[in-house]
């Protein structure tokens, strides 16, 4: 077990660049390639061109491009995702640069073919000769691209796509040529009738596979910016303080330690803390959140929100690869490297896809040769049959619309982990919600103040200001809260005599005036019983699940002071769109029942979803219990004792604000602290889900029909190059609709 343990423990992540990638079977041929390495997993994935590679101790990465170029392919190991990798992983698929003079040259010789070809009035003596001529660059270099991967992969015994396309291209060409060459004069008189030629079905076919495949690529590029835009979001340059002088630096020369300034307007040069000045940050770009957050000495920071008011010292905590932007990039690069159990069937059926396709194209051109004897009819349906089924839409399918997702929830601060994750959203039917920091904002505040019969000529700001006067010596966050309430008055008083009682209360003298605040027990303790009434009043507050604070003035119950931890804007409607999305929302709190109650009132659930006085470990067995129920769990949490119940949900929801614990115990992270995040990345997740499966459908179904109408000879091989690269540009452009998601 140890020796297992130990291995585990040495396995590390490598990140490969992959070119010469162009579709389902390569992805494929790669995967397996990979695979035969011993202890290595890897996950490949298409329109990034790039493998994520599980590789245990003793394998290098040598041996990793080694084993990718034998089959066929160049690889590179990449830069990890903070260090401009996803933009260098990128940058070798910009074949749209490549595509566009191949792609020009192709339509511009292929007009006139066509015309000559397939409009009598156009043709004129021997134009067979001329097509022959035009459609020899579109059939050689236009169309080199499938010729050279086809080649490459005949070299290693395999096939792709690209082997139908070259085989289909070259074999209308040819079988032209060699009809014309065998009578040089088929062409000489355009009156003759129809001469069977086939350069424009090359040219053609040629033309809309390279315009397919030019388009993919730029929609590719597209799905991928909110990735890319993500990762360049952080400040380029930093000032930093040395030794008490401004000096101007690389963001990226920082050092945990460093105090760095951040002007109005500027953005925060990395993770850190307020060290001086007070300020309001926008960080909508991170999380999400459109409103900005006020900051003060002590509060943390995150790289890449922008300074919107006052001018900040910031000690820089974080850096590099360990910050928050950098760990969002490494999330999401890592959810669009995966796969979805679902796009495994894809894969299983793209491994023997083409080897089939060549099978049934043979059969196709010897069965109209033996039935039909004409071999015009046989050789037109053999090539449909093969430029009809190639599998790009089968290999876009999954990728393109998990990176479009995956990259429009980072856009939204929402992370997804991984492929994995869409599943199962799909599934949940109960989420259990953490009160404190999910759907309450964790922080008390000061709802009323109540005067009782001996507060004399006091009234509720007056006792406010004295009570507020005491706890501000002291630093419980009852005393914070009400100390901050009462600030918002006139000035507070100086203290004498301070005494503070642990889980008690506070008493000290404010203005001559002798003051004790806190639990009824701890007035007792200074000889200051409560009466009935003030029994009666102090009940009343506690019912409404209000944390109460007596206070008493001058040996006598003056007043009482209701705090609430105050309910985060949008839950309510954040809950009512969880049971619009088919899910039951169960409040989980460790708070007692009283104030659970309370709570879920305030924000629309049942009496009966109410798990109060739950202890930290409770929490698992609440989930567990859901589970053996037979309900699919999510659980929403922030905090570090959230994040086992995090880890045993079937789908974990941490909230961005809250710890990193949870953040790495849970399966969807969202950046904000809003609970409305937290539907948004289902519904998100879940129209992800959709728009794949669409996409499979489509590519599935594409095949399945496209293939028999071809082998009967019912579909013009042109015909079916268009269809073919209408298939591909209609999943990237289905999948591309989930960029407007949100808006």
């Amino acid at each position: 077990m140890a020796t297992h343990e130990q291995q585990h423990l040495a396995e590390r992540e490598v990140s490969l660049d992959i070119q010469g990638m162009t579709c389902a079977s390569c992805v494929n041929r790669v995967e397996r390639k990979l695979g035969k390495i011993e202890g290595v997993q890897a996950t490949v994935n298409l329109p990034l061109n790039s493998a994520s590679v599980r590789v245990p101790a003793g394998v290098t990465d040598d041996q990793l491009v080694a084993s990718v170029e034998a089959a066929g392919y160049q690889a590179k190991v990449a830069v990890p995702a903070g260090h401009g990798g996803h933009e260098d992983h990128m940058a070798h698929g910009g074949t749209a640069a490549e595509l566009r003079p191949r792609l020009m040259t192709a339509a511009i010789l292929t007009v006139p073919v066509l015309l000559v070809s397939m409009v009598p009035a156009f043709a004129f003596p021997n134009w067979g000769w001329v097509a022959a001529a035009l459609s020899l660059p579109v059939v050689l270099w236009s169309a080199w691209p499938f010729h050279r991967a086809a080649a490459v992969n005949a070299r290693h015994l395999a096939s792709t796509m690209d082997t139908l396309v070259s085989i289909g291209v070259s074999a209308a060409y040819l079988f032209s040529l060699a009809q014309l060459i065998a009578d040089p004069g088929l062409t000489a008189d355009p009156g003759m009738g129809e001469a069977h030629l086939y350069f424009e079905v090359a040219a053609v076919v040629t033309t809309f596979l390279l315009l397919g495949r030019y388009l993919e690529a730029r929609a590719k590029t597209s799905a991928a910016d909110a990735l890319t835009s993500l990762l360049s979001l952080g400040a380029k340059d930093a000032v930093v303080l040395r030794d008490g002088r401004e000096v101007l630096i690389p963001a990226s020369e920082l050092v945990p330690g460093d105090v760095f300034v951040v002007r109005p307007g500027e953005k925060v040069a990395t993770d850190g803390t307020v060290v001086e000045g007070e300020s309001a940050i926008d960080a909508a770009l991170i999380t999400g959140e459109s409103l900005p957050v006020e900051v003060h000495p002590g509060d943390p920071v995150t790289g890449a929100t922008v300074n919107t008011s006052g001018r900040l010292l910031v000690r820089a905590t974080r850096v590099g690869s360990e910050t928050t932007l950098a760990q969002m990039g490494a999330l999401v690069s890592a959810a669009q490297s995966g796969k979805a159990p679902i796009a495994r069937l894809a894969d299983r059926i793209s491994a023997v896809f083409v080897p089939v396709v060549l099978a049934i194209a043979v059969v196709t051109f010897l069965l109209w040769l033996v039935f039909t004897g004409d071999l015009q009819s046989a050789f037109t349906a053999a090539v449909a049959v093969l430029v009809i089924a190639c599998p790009c839409a089968l290999g876009l399918a999954t990728p393109v619309g998990l990176l479009t997702g995956t990259g429009r929830g980072a856009q939204l601060g929402i992370l997804i982990k991984g492929p994995q994750v869409l599943e199962d959203t799909r599934t949940v039917d109960t989420i259990l919600l953490d009160k404190t920091g999910t759907v309450t904002s964790g922080k008390l505040s000061v709802a009323r103040t109540v005067l009782l019969p001996g507060a004399g000529s006091e009234d509720e700001d007056g006792l406010l200001r004295l009570a507020g006067s005491l706890e501000n010596a002291g630093e419980h966050p009852i005393a914070r809260a009400i100390a901050a309430a009462a600030g918002q008055g006139p000035g507070l008083a100086p203290v004498s005599g301070f005494l503070s009682s642990p889980g008690g209360g506070v008493r000290g003298v404010v203005e001559g005036r002798s003051i004790v605040a806190g639990r009824p027990g701890w007035l007792e303790e200074n000889g200051i019983p409560l009466d009935s009434a003030a029994a009666d009043t102090l009940r009343r507050e506690q019912e409404t699940g209000a944390t109460a604070v007596v206070v008493a003035l001058d040996g006598t119950p003056a007043g009482i002071i209701s705090l609430q931890d105050t309910i985060k804007d949008g839950s309510r409607q954040a809950v009512a769109r969880l049971r619009e999305l088919g899910l039951r929302p169960v409040l989980l709190t460790g708070d007692n029942a009283v104030v659970a109650a309370a709570v879920a009132r305030e924000v629309g659930i049942a009496p009966e979803d109410v798990l109060a006085d739950v202890r930290p470990e409770g929490k698992v067995d609440a989930v567990r219990r859901f589970q053996e129920q037979g309900a699919t769990v999510a659980m929403a949490g922030d905090g570090v004792n959230d994040a086992a119940a995090l880890a045993q949900a079937d789908l974990g929801i941490a909230m961005g604000s809250g710890t990193d614990a949870a953040m790495a115990a849970a399966d969807l992270t969202v950046m904000g602290s809003s609970l409305g995040q937290v539907a948004t990345a289902i519904e998100l997740s879940r129209r992800t889900l959709r728009t794949i499966k669409v996409n499979l459908f489509w590519a599935f179904f594409y095949n399945t029909v496209g293939i028999p109408v071809a082998a009967f000879g019912l579909l013009n091989p042109m015909i079916a190059g268009a269809a073919m690269a209408a298939s591909s540009v209609l999943v990237v452009a289905n999948s591309l609709r989930l960029r407007r998601f949100g808006t």
